[in-house]
């Protein structure tokens, strides 16, 4: 199946029935994966594997292929608030309509259904007065839900800011100074997009290096080459531990969760890491990823204002994760020797 086809894996929640059946599928997996010729064939076995435990335990799937478009960052309970808000506007506007002369027979049933459960009949002589009793409690409610609204936004904000105070300071401040583009505007166009974006990656660019390299080339000649990296199960598994369960995916979908529960892969990881870094070959699993463009500013038309974020395979993750791991405890031992 195409990495674009597969299914999206839902977060399962960490239970100990959960675990159990990760634990279950850890020791059927040997078979499989000392078939794996490559690090893409590994990254199909551990997404079925992932699969069947969705299955299992009852999770939901959707039926084919996933969107790689963002949800909607609206919380529910705002939701069903607004939805509120636009029905009682909705029959503010019948109500309205109705006392001034309109006797439609949609205008009429809603006036009726808005009075059903009350001893009032269309047919009083005060039936005005009532309307206007009714079109004012609609109102009153519709301000008290959108200061409930505000309400919650600003304690959601409040909170953000003092969460983010705790961890990232720099990034608080700078969010005061000038607010996140929201990116609500409309967005540029697909072939301009493409062409844009394509031209920066994708056509070859002949640069022509100034004298500065040749400085640097003689300055980097008596820098001693590294000792060759030999990948063990050992810091595959501790690249793994340091990594976000339910971190966005890449293209492939697989979470960092699944190479966590998956213990028996860790070896046969270490051993095709060791591999590509010998041989210098990458597979075509290292080179895709979904790429989202983060608006700069107000204008969201062009496509040079955007900041691209590509989210990759855990796999190349954990490639670059465990390597990053060799040369911290090398550089801790170097320094441990040399006091």
């Amino acid at each position: 199946m195409p990495l674009e086809n597969r299914p999206r894996l839902p977060r399962i929640p960490l239970s100990k029935r959960n675990r159990a059946v990760v634990r279950a599928l850890n020791p059927m997996l040997v078979t499989y994966l000392e078939a794996s010729r490559d690090l893409c064939e590994t990254d199909s076995i551990l997404f079925g594997a992932a699969l069947a435990v969705c299955r299992i335990i009852g999770a939901k799937l959707p039926m084919a292929g996933r969107a790689t478009q963002q949800g909607s960052a609206i919380p529910a309970w705002r939701k069903r608030i607004e939805d509120r808000i636009a029905k009682a506007r909705a029959l503010i506007g019948r109500l309205t309509s109705f006392r001034s002369g309109n006797n439609r027979p949609r205008v009429v049933r809603t006036v009726r259904m808005a009075f059903a459960g009350t001893n009032i009949s269309l047919s009083q002589p005060d039936i005005t007065q009532k309307l206007t009793e009714r079109i004012d409690d609609l109102k009153q409610k519709i301000a008290a839900w959108g200061k409930r609204i505000r309400r919650f936004s600003e304690r959601s904000r409040r909170f953000n800011q003092n969460r983010l105070f705790q961890s990232d300071q720099k990034r608080l401040y700078k969010s005061l100074e000038r607010p996140e583009v929201c990116g609500a505007g409309p967005g540029p166009d697909q072939a301009d997009t493409v062409a844009f974006w394509r031209g920066l990656w994708s056509e070859p660019v002949n640069h022509s290096e100034g004298p500065w390299m040749e400085v640097v080339a003689s300055q980097s000649a008596s820098v001693t080459p590294m000792d060759p990296v030999t990948i063990t199960p050992e810091d595959v598994a501790e690249a793994v531990r340091r990594a976000p369960n339910w971190k966005s995916p890449g293209l492939d979908g697989l979470h960092h969760y699944w190479l966590k529960g998956f213990v028996v892969c860790h070896a046969v990881l270490a051993r095709q890491f060791q591999e590509a870094l010998d041989q210098k070959s990458l597979p075509s699993l290292f080179t895709t990823g979904i790429t989202h463009l983060v608006p700069k500013d107000q204008d969201t038309t062009d496509p040079s204002k955007y900041r691209p974020i590509t989210c990759k395979g855990v796999i190349d993750k954990e490639f670059q994760d465990t390597a990053d791991v060799i040369l911290f405890f090398d550089n801790l031992f170097d320094f441990w020797l040399n006091g």
